[in-house]
């Protein structure tokens, strides 16, 4: 498909919308980074920068700036649970850049926070899935009827991904079940 019916209508309160429910997820498990890494401010530093843009800030370098170096700051962690706190906090500050293209990968920019967070949480509890589960679950309620809104707008999550792929169709899924039976 080509031209128009590609696009997707995308307002700035959409994406605020989108970024603060994507800042909500994230700042869950900026302990789990902290806790590995005290002295590194960078994923904190995306999800306030993520905070301030689905307040009403601007979208531009330094929010781009701050995704990128939280997810430098993943590379730099000493375990697999801190790393994928950083890169909550990345996706945080991403999701301000999701993209009007109707592309199923564009659902990583609503929905990555979350997922990653689930699984930041769910390594740092030894692997436990239940506690991922349960993640799920609060990021679900965090999610608000625009957010519900702007993702039903795109098509399902993709496949593959990995653990943080799986939460996140995982999450896909229940959402959209859940704005079905509203």
């Amino acid at each position: 498909m080509t031209g128009e019916a590609d696009e997707i209508a995308l307002s700035m309160r959409d994406l605020r919308e989108v970024t603060g429910f994507a800042a909500a997820c994230a700042e869950t498990v900026l302990d789990v980074f902290e806790t590995d890494q005290p002295d590194d401010s960078r994923p904190r530093d995306a999800v306030t920068a993520a905070w301030a843009f689905a307040r009403g800030g601007e979208r531009g370098k330094e929010l781009r700036d701050r995704a990128w170096a939280a997810l430098k700051a993943a590379k730099d962690t000493d375990t697999a649970a801190a790393g994928e706190g950083a890169r909550a906090a990345m996706a945080a500050a991403a999701a301000a850049y999701l993209h009007p293209l109707a592309r199923s990968t564009q659902v990583k920019h609503i929905l990555g926070a979350a997922a990653h967070a689930a699984r930041a949480a769910e390594l740092a509890a030894d692997d436990d899935r239940n506690v991922a589960a349960e993640h799920l679950r609060r990021s679900a309620h965090l999610a608000t009827p625009a957010v519900l809104d702007v993702l039903g707008r795109y098509p399902a999550a993709p496949s593959g991904g990995g653990r943080v792929g799986e939460l996140t169709r995982t999450l896909d899924t229940d959402l959209r079940t859940r704005t079905r039976a509203v």
